[in-house]
């Protein structure tokens, strides 16, 4: 496996609160890494110090062997793509502009823009909304057009932030699906995700944290016992197999 990120003892504090402490971790070029945990775990944060939006108070990221503060913002916008929790645009954008975005750090590239645009809207099944304003969509729409303009930044490391939170089931499954391929084509793929049992069906490895720390990293089947899960979040759960591939499911015990 080549490592697209090496992350090396950080610790990172706000005020007097610790939201990483001392964290290490690798992330492999084509695989899909989920980073699961409670709350305040420190899974969006340590995106955050993936992405080079954080600063570590303590330790380094690298990567593809630099460090991730040797980078120059325009390269560094080419080797990687975030998708952020909250999909925000300031001005009257239409879902076609707002998806061209994405080509910003390729100007001058040569790229045929039009034909990665109109790709990534039809992957994301947004190409019926591309004359809406942004702001008139709806929270799950608005997620699947910042997806698009991510996959039209076309960089090899793609870093989602709770990507499925706003989306139904259908569209959840389909954006892991299509991560799932980024990742196959040779891609580095870090998502933050709450649902167990779909990081399991998706991610080659998850990396379970707990107040700012990691407590496992591995396999779905290595990581999501049901010891470790009901220490980590505190509930009572039951883990079997998916009948239909194997994959864990996470069901919570109920009454």
């Amino acid at each position: 496996m080549t490592a697209a990120y090496e992350v090396l003892g950080v610790t990172h504090r706000v005020g007097g609160a610790m939201i990483l402490d001392d964290v290490s971790l690798e992330v492999g070029y084509g695989r899909v890494l989920a980073l699961v945990g409670p709350n305040g775990a420190g899974k969006s944060t340590m995106l955050g110090a993936l992405a080079g939006d954080v600063r570590p108070a303590r330790g380094e990221v690298l990567l593809d062997g630099a460090p991730l503060r040797s980078h120059h913002p325009r390269a560094l916008a080419r080797r990687r793509s975030l998708l952020l929790q909250a999909n925000r645009v300031a001005f009257p954008f239409s879902v076609a502009q707002v998806v061209e975005m994405g080509c910003a750090p390729w100007q001058g590239a040569g790229r045929d823009d039009d034909t990665i645009i109109a790709d990534a809207m039809r992957r994301a099944d947004i190409a019926h909304l591309a004359h809406r304003i942004f702001g008139s969509l709806s929270g799950g729409e608005q997620a699947r057009v910042s997806f698009a303009r991510v996959l039209v930044q076309d960089a090899p490391v793609v870093l989602l932030d709770e990507p499925t939170a706003a989306l139904d089931l259908r569209h959840q499954e389909e954006l892991l699906r299509i991560a799932r391929t980024l990742a196959d084509e040779g891609r580095a793929v870090v998502a933050v995700l709450h649902d167990l049992s779909l990081a399991a069906a998706y991610a080659d490895e998850l990396a379970m944290l707990a107040e700012g720390r990691i407590v496992a990293v591995g396999t779905p089947a290595e990581v999501l016992t049901e010891e470790r899960i009901e220490s980590v979040y505190a509930t009572e759960v039951g883990v079997v197999a998916d009948p239909l591939n194997g994959h864990p499911l996470v069901l919570p015990r109920r009454a």
